[in-house]
């Protein structure tokens, strides 16, 4: 399968909204995101703003719970993620198109400010392991391990 994957630098236009699946409680944000392109006028100096682009972004499981307690309306981002269109009709029967985004990763665009990262420490799933006559998990039991002594062996008989 053929995606198209985009970066979209722009601003957070909506604070964004974190919401859970109903079927399996998976969590989801969405928010838009808006970027124009800007060229320098020449003859007066000035920036002008040119075409826009806005896009509905939508980010899953672990990158919703982020980006719901890092990101807020206003601030500047750089979104990645699969690109894709919706064509829809309006109530009025004007046929219109949306752009969204399946985000695959999110961040504050530091080319215009500073900010701070914290690692999210999540739960590790365990595990029971069965151990065979050898004290090995019973999925190693098979492997067999070299053993010529190394260098610390010649260092303790030194010392």
């Amino acid at each position: 399968m053929n995606d198209t994957y985009i970066t979209i630098v722009g601003n957070v236009v909506d604070e964004p909204r974190l919401r859970t699946t109903s079927s399996s409680g998976v969590p989801v944000l969405s928010f838009r995101v808006a970027s124009t392109s800007r060229r320098l006028d020449r003859e007066s100096g000035k920036w002008q703003d040119s075409d826009r682009l806005f896009a509905t972004v939508t980010c899953w499981r672990a990158l919703a719970q982020n980006v719901a307690r890092s990101l807020k309306k206003g601030q500047p981002v750089i979104v990645t993620g699969r690109f894709y269109s919706r064509e829809y009709t309006t109530k009025d029967e004007t046929s219109r198109v949306s752009y969204e985004v399946d985000a695959a990763a999110i961040g504050h665009d530091l080319s215009r400010g500073v900010s701070e990262f914290t690692k999210v420490v999540r739960p590790v799933a365990t595990t029971t392991v069965d151990v065979g006559p050898d004290g090995m998990p019973e999925d190693l039991t098979a492997r067999r391990f070299d053993a010529t002594p190394g260098p610390e062996a010649a260092l303790a008989a030194v010392g």
